[in-house]
């Protein structure tokens, strides 16, 4: 007679590898310095060529990205725009990284 094993129901701590790195970025503090490089890495793809050739610095500090233009009259645009930016570039990270822009 062969020897039958009974059907268990297996308990598995299987997970999703987006959900597992997540978790880590969680734990070790990750995730925000991540969605502000995700933020700063996005200006050319939400902004365009155009506005990304005139930017010098950028960079997200306490909620707040700092823009260094090139050209006054574009700096005096996109302060017409902040919130349309502040908005796209949030969408496009999928967080709230930031809740104001700096442009000098």
């Amino acid at each position: 007679m062969p020897f039958l094993i009974p059907l268990m129901k297996r308990h598995t701590n299987e997970q999703p590898l987006k959900d597992v790195i997540g978790d880590l970025l969680k734990e070790y503090n990750l995730e925000d310095k991540l969605n502000r490089t995700k933020l700063t890495a996005s200006w050319e793809k939400v902004m365009g060529l155009s506005v990304s050739h005139r930017t010098q610095e950028i960079f997200v500090g306490r909620k707040t990205l700092y823009i260094k233009l090139t050209s006054a009259p574009l700096r005096e645009e996109l302060l017409y725009h902040k919130d349309k930016i502040i908005q796209s570039l949030n969408e496009e990270v999928g967080a709230e990284v930031i809740n104001d822009i700096v442009f000098s």
